[in-house]
């Protein structure tokens, strides 16, 4: 297979047709040690649409969700075989640098992490290490107005970030995400620390986010699966533990008309 590796300056890919993949996953398969958490992953993640992953707990969604910006890196062990394709570009070339990727593909958690600095920090301290030398007040404004918070915390933002409630800290964790100009954002289950109010505004913002965005969220919500995403990548695991990717498509088809049997079980709640 012939794959393009990324030069040293990974260049910036800008807008192009909604229809193109901007990840693909071949033959994917990521050890912890000697154990296989998932296996032979195939999939293309279109730009700027939502692709959910949904299926049981120890499936692998996690996994492969942070196997796309590098994030098993950081865990003693983990190894990936395959490929992992942006824009084209092998993820795993040995000349990449894994912190230029996370810049390019952020991540949200599942528990909100703002930084135990002010609100205003928050943003500038990310934009500034990454080497931001613009106007930083317009960053910071402009990060939290496309994160919806900007009119909640524009008159407080020299104040603590931990003061803010849940659902408005993992708002600011998505802007402080978006204040480094990625191309995807990774949600690893945004909403399921939060309140039903402040998951109704997450779930809003998402789909705003998609205009510009492309994001995979990871969910252990059916109901918010089929509301928010374009496209369901259901993951099954195998009687050794090992994840696999059982069924992937257009969501309403998934939901509607699964082509398998487990897709059908797992939605409409016989096992989970």
């Amino acid at each position: 297979m012939s794959v393009k590796a990324y030069e040293v300056n990974m260049p910036f890919v800008g807008a192009k047709s909604a229809e193109n993949p901007i990840i693909e996953m071949k033959d994917v398969d990521i050890y912890y040690g000697d154990f296989q958490a998932v296996k032979k992953i195939s999939m293309e993640i279109l730009e700027r649409h939502i692709t959910a992953f949904i299926g049981p707990s120890g499936c692998g969604k996690s996994t492969v969700l942070r196997s796309i910006n590098r994030m098993n890196d950081l865990i003693p062990n983990a190894r990936l075989e395959g490929y992992v394709l942006f824009n084209g570009y092998d993820l795993y070339d040995e000349r990449v640098d894994p912190v230029l990727i996370r810049r390019r593909i952020g991540m949200v958690f599942q528990k909100p992490n703002p930084f135990p600095k002010s609100i205003y920090e928050n943003i500038a301290w990310g934009a500034r290490i990454n080497g931001y030398k613009g106007d930083m007040d317009e960053l910071v404004q402009t990060s939290l107005q496309s994160a919806a918070l900007w009119d909640e915390v524009k008159d407080k933002l020299k104040k603590g970030a931990l003061q803010l409630s849940g659902g408005q800290q993992q708002r600011l964790c998505i802007a402080r995400a978006l204040a480094v100009f990625p191309e995807i954002i990774l949600m690893d289950e945004p909403a399921s620390a939060l309140d039903p109010i402040a998951t109704g505004r997450i779930e809003e913002l998402i789909l705003d986010l998609k205009t510009k965005y492309t994001i995979i969220i990871v969910t252990h919500n059916m109901g918010q699966a089929s509301r928010l995403s374009d496209y369901t990548a259901f993951f099954m695991v195998d009687e050794n533990r090992t994840g696999y990717l059982e069924e992937f498509g257009d969501t309403e088809q998934v939901f509607l008309n699964p082509r398998n049997k487990k897709t059908e079980e797992y939605i409409s709640g016989k096992f989970g």
